[in-house]
């Protein structure tokens, strides 16, 4: 069965840096596209970056763009997050996915939710001062 463990999470002031982290198992990792995604409180989900199968293709949200670098290692079966320049409005829970047909091995524009599955439990990320 498909699972995703995410960690690194944690409070953080604004300006400061996280590295989140994301171990899969249960299937083929690096067969399948991986995204990451964010839900603040009271809203939606939320895809923040996206890496295609290969590593060799990412994408990001407009937000993220110039801040966040998304990685991969598919002999450790991880996806990586950094996350720089953290804003307040960055605040949320951040959690993994796979993509899934047609999307399995690239990124769909705009990282939509509903073209991933078998979502993690998340990792709380909090930036205040």
């Amino acid at each position: 069965q498909s699972r995703f463990v995410e960690s690194g999470g944690g409070l953080v002031q604004p300006g400061g840096s996280l590295r989140l982290s994301c171990e899969a198992e249960g299937f083929v990792f690096s067969y399948h596209s991986i995204g990451w995604f964010r839900q603040a409180p009271g809203k939606g989900r939320e895809g923040v970056a996206c890496i295609s199968s290969s590593g060799g293709t990412t994408k990001y949200v407009d937000s993220a763009k110039g801040r966040f670098t998304i990685s991969r290692d598919n002999t450790g079966n991880t996806v990586y997050l950094q996350m720089n320049s953290l804003k307040p409005e960055d605040t949320a829970v951040y959690s993994c996915a796979r993509g899934r047909d047609p999307y399995l091995r690239m990124c769909a524009s705009g990282i939509p939710p509903d073209q991933f599955e078998s979502w993690g439990q998340g990792t709380q990320v909090t930036v205040s001062s």
